[in-house]
């Protein structure tokens, strides 16, 4: 077989635009890539939903690559267990009971190929520039090229139609931080604003970043890490259950309302 250089980059183009359009109009974003927002990704995909996801970087999986300090192993507690054990993740136990740990590479790598097959669109190297509000409910994302942005470029970005949002960047909470920004007081947080993220405290954490998973504005919900920054429960440290029990509750909140 001969090959021609500009059949294979046509192809490339072709299929990645027709995955592009079809997503514009969605029912679902999810901004960050890490394991809560890879998680409800493949819930709502699997539900049946039309489900993008944006990572600002080339690679998703977030903090979850590198276990804990480079040391690529992963720690989740007993009542996460069965969340890899639905991907096909092989877990190990522990000396202590209820915890076991799980080769974070094949963490990674599996659920976000069993999300992908679920049909979970990935879209990486693309960032959350802001968001589209119409009638106080976000309706929308706006993107761009994260290159774009590093390079510092004035380049406009386009956007996304979605009946529903997901911050899933972690401490970072981008999205929340910028409705923060230009909506003052309106997050349904003690204090209408970012609370912050306290010490680490493992226990604390790990219950409340489940408490935390919830809408913070109409249309806009958080999951993973970014719940406890934006509502001011304490960081957790190289323990992954949390962040996946969390990503399975936005999913389970969101399908609720989609069903309505």
């Amino acid at each position: 077989m001969k090959l021609d250089e500009v059949t294979i980059t046509k192809a490339i183009v072709e299929r990645y635009f027709e995955r592009l359009m079809d997503n514009l109009d969605i029912d679902v974003a999810i901004v960050g890539g890490g394991p809560s927002g890879l998680v409800a990704g493949y819930f709502l995909a699997k539900a049946g939903h039309r489900v993008a996801l944006y990572e600002r970087k080339l690679s998703v999986g977030g903090g979850m690559w590198g276990g804990g300090m480079l040391f690529n192993e992963i720690v989740v507690q007993e009542d996460a267990r069965h969340l890899l054990d639905e991907f096909g993740v092989r877990t190990v136990p522990y000396k202590e009971p209820g915890y076991y740990t799980a080769s974070s590479v094949e963490s990674v790598s599996t659920i976000t190929s069993k999300a992908v097959k679920a049909g979970l669109s990935v879209f990486n190297c693309v960032s959350a520039e802001d968001v589209v509000v119409k009638d106080d409910k976000i309706s929308g994302l706006v993107i761009n090229w994260t290159a774009t942005s590093l390079a510092g470029l004035h380049v406009d970005p386009l956007s996304v139609r979605s009946r529903f949002v997901v911050d899933a960047t972690g401490h970072d909470t981008e999205v929340v931080a910028m409705l923060e920004k230009k909506a003052p007081g309106k997050l349904s947080t003690p204090t209408g604003s970012i609370e912050g993220e306290k010490f680490m405290n493992p226990e604390e954490a790990e219950r409340l970043t489940l408490e935390n998973t919830r809408e913070v504005f109409p249309g806009l919900y958080v999951t993973g890490m970014a719940c406890n920054a934006t509502f001011g429960g304490p960081r957790m440290g190289p323990i992954f259950g949390g962040m996946l029990l969390s990503g399975e509750r936005v999913a389970h909140l969101i399908l609720k309302e989609l069903s309505r």
